[in-house]
């Protein structure tokens, strides 16, 4: 049996969650809580193998519950069911520990393939909040590896993944030959590269460029 533990401070959502999830053959319901004091003390005492979690809650609230999990090492597998529907809230909660991040609207039936899923130490993703942990994750880091360099600086990096020759590069990009040597020292300077086969292969790496563009497998000095 999977054993679940319900903390929400709205009575009529614990007793609904509770009323479908013992429906199901494999699954029973250890108890219920109505914030996130109780819920750890509950953790500790019942040991759930799943716990349903509310983030909004008077006192210590699901994030509060989370980090606590956290720093003992050890517990159950900690589905959020929320109405706040945030990139910041969802992102800090999947940190903190929590497997899987549900709004309140999600159908029982995906409710009860989440519990499953947790159980079996797996997640279930919502299509809209995984939307919106994409996009925060874009917003906090928008490029990643290559955030340091300038548009032009990543123009440039295409072109020596394709193998390209300071001369040839100039040429594809209409600019001097003097000025794509500047930039090179610059994108080299910025990801910490040794040289121009370094900085192709790392533009390679970061799909600048398909593997079939590239011209050389040593990218010419120029």
């Amino acid at each position: 049996m999977i054993r679940v533990l319900i903390v929400d401070d709205h009575e009529v959502v614990r007793q609904g969650l509770r009323f479908v999830l013992e429906q199901e053959p494999d699954i029973t319901v250890t108890g219920e809580c109505a914030d996130g004091a109780a819920g750890i003390e509950a953790i500790r005492s019942q040991r759930p193998d799943v716990v349903l979690l509310d983030l909004v809650m008077p006192g210590i609230d699901g994030l509060g519950v989370l980090h606590a999990l956290r720093e003992e090492g050890s517990g159950p597998a900690v589905i959020v069911l929320t109405s706040f529907l945030a990139g910041d809230l969802a992102l800090e909660a999947v940190h903190a520990g929590a497997c899987s991040y549900l709004p309140k609207t999600t159908a029982v039936d995906r409710v009860v393939e989440a519990v499953r899923a947790a159980a079996a130490g797996g997640s279930v993703l919502d299509s809209g909040v995984a939307a919106l942990l994409v996009r925060k994750l874009r917003e906090d880091d928008p490029a990643g590896p290559l955030r340091d360099l300038s548009p032009r600086e990543r123009d440039v990096l295409a072109e020596l993944a394709r193998g390209r020759s300071n001369r040839e590069i100039a040429r594809a990009l209409a600019l001097g030959e003097q000025t794509v040597k500047t930039h090179v020292s610059s994108i080299l300077a910025k990801l910490g590269l040794q040289d121009r086969t370094q900085a192709a292969i790392f533009g390679l790496q970061q799909g600048l460029v398909p593997l079939r563009d590239a011209l050389s497998d040593d990218p010419r000095t120029g």
